[in-house]
């Protein structure tokens, strides 16, 4: 698939199959024996489970070490004093998803100027140059996401449809490029659409925010939230006023993909690959300690998910068999066959 977006600095994305070593940095690699800080916005999710397991499997076959995963909790706060306690420890790299921005942007700092190597996910810093202060920075396409979710949720909106957004109320590229991405699809492509825009700040606010939408909305026929687990909490909103409302989202958790294979109320994901840019971002970060420049934007294509491909997708995106949970829904909603 093509990559639509830029990079926060208006990078064309290098795709991050093209990311591959060397033999004489492989052995390179193998002989440096790194050890590597993890810094993350939460470990509670799946998506972040799947980052970090394909960080530690492709690290440790290079003979690199994971010492420590930090989950910040979505706190900029806590990010901040863990990147500036790493400064000071015995590792070789950092890799970071920045919560927000300028609020950060100093502790990140800290890391590059302590002499260690610093890979981004998803989000650089506010004055943070790629080759400068961090070697690159690896992403899925959240342009390419919001368009993917934009296209899902069309066919569910009736013609002159109010259509809501509920995306992240903190300074971060990743989710506004989704947003950025969803409003230019809906303008270009279903100029009918009237779109109306909430904002949460922490997970557990999402339901709120959607009541906001509502109270000052209640035309509103569809929703697109900017992540899964977000769109889990509004799902719940939802139900409790009796609404049945057509949502998109983003990531392919295990509660959203059941939901979509249920015929629930998300109709369509656009998913992100988080094994393989766990594994781009271990890959980056090696090639990094043992001196080879990078692309300031590694990235990879999003993949977008209905009723009809999710157990497939659901397989593809998280290398396991699909569970029983998500293979009972199916049963369940498969059609009936007609009898004489």
């Amino acid at each position: 698939m093509v990559i639509t977006g830029l990079g926060p600095h208006g990078e064309r994305a290098v795709p991050a199959d093209q990311i591959v070593m060397s033999e004489a940095e492989a052995a390179a690699a193998r002989a440096g024996r790194y050890t590597v800080a993890v810094v993350l916005h939460t470990t509670a999710s799946d998506w972040s489970n799947q980052e970090l397991a394909g960080m530690v499997s492709v690290l440790g076959s290079y003979s690199a070490a994971v010492v420590e995963v930090v989950d910040c909790g979505f706190d900029m706060t806590v990010q901040s004093r863990e990147l500036q306690r790493l400064a000071q420890e015995p590792v070789d790299a950092v890799i970071s998803i920045p919560i927000g921005n300028a609020a950060v942007a100093d502790a990140h700092q800290a890391i590059s100027r302590a002499g260690k190597t610093l890979v981004l996910l998803d989000n650089a810093p506010t004055g943070m140059l790629p080759g400068v202060d961090y070697a690159s920075m690896v992403s899925t396409d959240n342009f390419g996401l919001g368009t993917i979710a934009a296209a899902l949720l069309a066919p569910h909106l009736p013609e002159e449809a109010v259509a809501g957004i509920i995306n992240y109320g903190v300074d971060f590229f990743a989710t506004h490029e989704r947003e950025i991405a969803f409003r230019k699809w809906m303008q270009l492509q279903r100029p009918d659409v009237t779109l109306v825009r909430e904002r949460f700040k922490t997970i557990d606010e999402a339901g709120a925010a959607f009541d906001r939408l509502v109270a000052g909305n209640d035309d509103l026929e569809g929703l697109f939230v900017t992540w899964d687990e977000p769109a889990i909490r509004v799902i719940a909103a939802a139900r409790a006023r009796g609404l049945d409302l057509p949502i998109a989202t983003v990531d392919l958790g295990i509660t959203a993909a059941t939901e979509l294979c249920e015929g629930g109320l998300v109709k369509g994901i656009a998913s992100q690959r988080p094994h393989e840019q766990g594994v781009a971002a271990g890959v980056a970060t090696l090639l990094a300690l043992v001196g080879r420049p990078l692309p300031p934007w590694i990235a990879l294509p999003g993949l977008a998910v209905t009723e009809r491909n999710v157990i497939e997708a659901y397989q593809v995106v998280w290398h396991a068999p699909a569970p029983p949970a998500l293979l009972n829904a199916r049963k369940w909603n498969l059609p009936r066959q007609a009898t004489s």
